[in-house]
């Protein structure tokens, strides 16, 4: 930041040693910022007067001033020769280096200058303004301070202060020290009443603190002033939109838009059509988004900030190839965007592309140094590959008066992106309290998890279960193997083998039934909130029985934050053999039921926060040709984030559903759980 007055200072002093040149015009061009004129202005006297150095002192200025400035720094560097002990020359030269960005040269230069003159207004404000082109604003508020000391109230001082202050609380945000941003952006409203840069910087500190309601506050403040009324519904609308509040983010967004006319200021109309576009876009309205961002590539080609919408675009409708295309396009126009190299990272890790999008994140920290949505990209993508210990404590019990104590403990270790290793270990007795019949299990498994291609997962464990019951003690083999893809957008698909030992209570594990099953697991979203999830189980096992299952969900997500949806179930079992004595083993059971799921998933919760789940399901089903029986289903969740490496909830399940358990009975469950990322890292990266 340069002061391009320092030399009217004296303007009284010149205008009467040139009084005889009659030089006032050419005073007057450079006052009013009339450079280009200023500069031929003293072309031509200092062609009629070569030595005067008062025209040769304004031609300089009008150089310097009019965009040359180091053909400026020569001519002061020549009038210094020549007047090396005038005090207004050594000035001039000082801000020519300024205007050639010579700060370090500038700041010795200054701190000269006012040793040799300590009260010298031009001298102290000067270097005030090359320490904080410095970043050393501590420093740059001491010398405006003094500045103001010797001319008090000035605007250029003032002014000069304003920005200071700007770019010392810039500084703290991106320190994270946002109580500290804080109180300089305040102090700053001292100086200048709802000043409109001072309040939209303190807006953003706000919302990158995540103090949304004093974000909106701000806002209001900066509606007060009407030729403001467009920043501040553009920022309230992304303080909305942060606040799950879609349909008020585009209610927001929808007034600036239409309130634009062809005298609005073209930054301002380019903003505002921007905030609207992103508004239609979380509210999902992608034919109007679209027609409006293709309207906009028409009349602004290769523009990376329509770029960024149409990238954004793409991103809500899962179509992620095609927004890295226009995120690469970013990138060849500006290597520094951060809409481009953080977009992209965003997107090449919806597709799995996970080194990539390390690469990206860290491209931004390259030209964004601690930039907080990069940093924090980061560390989320972090966790993904960083080490944990899980372990699981549940109750239950049934109508059948079968109890049972289950204890799990697992452990997932990362050793790069594409290669995990697994471990789990399974403690479960359960004893029926009317026979008295017990049983013990012990399941041990390790395993592996290998990404194929960044749409295919390969998953597979192995192990050992080793039962003790009343009348048998054996040791049975235990494996799931299994495929994760991702055959197209908005599509999921599972297939795989699992076996396992029907351990629901202490009968079933003394007849050591061994389940062989084959599954698969599809899922498919859509763009307009809709979802259809289906599973299908084909089991034989060694008790020469074989059994098919079906189960089918068609549902609407309502909310994004926290995520609500409802729909309907469907579940369709038969059994080969029937023995209800034994397990619950139907010839034919159907079940529907319209259930509603709210979710907080603590994956998105922040640290020191809660998440929890609820489920709430009622139907009918049917087993066999009986008539039709109500059923009900409650799980529940409720846990704590303590910080980014360790959580725990509560959880428990009721359910009257035959299905859900071996026996047919109705079931209750709860239990504990505990999570804890072993480091800060991924092992395999520094």
């Amino acid at each position: 930041m340069t002061v391009k007055s320092i030399a009217l200072f004296s303007l009284f002093l010149l205008v009467n040693l040139a009084f005889a040149q009659n030089m006032q015009e050419g005073f007057n061009y450079l006052e009013k910022g009339n450079y280009a004129e200023a500069e031929s202005y003293f072309e031509n006297i200092l062609n009629d007067y070569p030595e005067n150095k008062t025209a040769r002192l304004c031609y300089g200025r009008a150089v310097g001033l009019n965009g040359n400035a180091q053909q400026a720094e020569q001519l002061f560097v020549d009038l210094l020769k020549d007047s090396p002990n005038d005090f207004e020359v050594k000035l001039n030269y000082g801000e020519s280096l300024l205007w050639n960005k010579k700060y370090p040269q500038a700041k010795t230069y200054f701190k000269g200058l006012i040793e040799e003159n300590p009260k010298s207004f031009p001298a102290l404000l000067s270097y005030a303004n090359t320490l904080s082109n410095l970043k050393e604003y501590q420093d740059a508020l001491v010398f405006v301070d003094k500045a103001l000391e010797v001319s008090p109230g000035n605007l250029n001082a003032l002014t000069s202060k304003k920005y200071i202050y700007l770019g010392y609380a810039y500084q703290k945000q991106q320190a994270q020290q946002y109580d500290e941003a804080e109180t300089l952006l305040k102090e700053n409203l001292k100086l200048f009443d709802n000043d409109k840069d001072t309040l939209i910087n303190l807006a953003n500190l706000y919302l990158i603190a995540n103090r949304l309601e004093d974000a909106e506050a701000t806002y209001n403040i900066l509606a007060q002033t009407p030729e403001n009324k467009l920043l501040s519904l553009n920022g309230l609308a992304l303080v909305a939109h942060l606040n799950g509040k879609e349909k008020t983010a585009l209610q927001f967004s929808e007034e600036a838009f239409l309130s634009l006319t062809e005298d609005t200021d073209q930054n301002l109309i380019k903003v505002t059509t921007e905030r609207y576009a992103q508004a239609l876009i979380w509210n999902k309205k992608f034919k109007q988004g679209n027609q409006l961002i293709s309207q906009l590539i028409e009349k602004h080609p290769n523009k990376n900030w329509v770029l960024a919408l149409r990238a954004t675009l793409n991103i809500y409708k899962s179509d992620f190839k095609k927004s890295v295309a226009d995120y690469n396009q970013i990138l060849i126009n500006d290597s520094t965007s951060f809409d481009g190299n953080l977009g992209k990272a965003n997107t090449l890790k919806a597709l799995g592309m996970y080194d990539g999008a390390y690469q990206s994140a860290k491209n931004t920290l390259k030209f964004y140094d601690n930039q907080k949505d990069a940093s924090q990209f980061i560390k989320d993508l972090n966790t993904n590959f960083t080490p944990f210990y899980e372990a699981k404590a549940s109750y239950s019990f049934d109508n059948g008066n079968n109890e049972a104590v289950s204890v799990r403990n697992s452990v997932e270790l990362p050793m790069s992106m594409k290669f995990k290793m697994m471990g789990s270990y399974n403690y479960r007795t359960t004893n029926n309290t009317v026979t008295n019949n017990k049983a013990t299990s012990n399941n041990l498994s390790l395993g592996l998890a290998y990404q194929l291609l960044p749409n295919v997962i390969f998953k597979g464990t192995a192990g050992l279960s080793s039962a003790k019951a009343a009348t048998e003690d054996y040791t049975q083999l235990l494996a799931d193997v299994s495929l994760n893809i991702k055959p197209l957008k908005l599509q999921i698909l599972d297939v795989g083998f699992k076996r396992e030992i029907q351990s629901f209570n202490a009968e079933l594990l003394d007849r050591e039934i061994v389940m062989n099953n084959i599954y698969a697991n599809y899922n498919l979203s859509t763009n307009f909130n809709l979802g259809w999830f289906t599973q299908y189980f084909y089991t034989w096992q060694n008790d020469d029985n074989s059994r098919n299952l079906l189960f089918t969900s068609l549902y609407y997500n309502i909310l994004s934050k926290p995520a609500l949806k409802a729909g309907l179930n469907y579940q369709y079992i038969t059994f080969k053999n029937q023995v209800p004595s034994v397990y619950f083993s139907p010839e034919k059971f159907n079940a529907g039921e319209i259930f509603i799921n709210l979710i907080k998933n603590e994956v998105v919760t922040k640290p020191k926060a809660w998440f929890y789940e609820l489920t709430a399901a009622t139907g009918l089903q049917y087993i066999e040709d009986d008539s039709s029986q109500s059923t009900y289903r409650v799980q529940s969740k409720l846990g704590y984030k303590f910080s980014n490496r360790c959580m725990a909830n509560l959880f428990g399940t009721r359910s009257n559903i035959a299905s859900a358990t071996a026996a047919g009975f109705t079931y209750t469950e709860v239990g504990f759980r505990f999570k804890w990322y072993l480091f800060d890292t991924p092992v395999f990266r520094k």
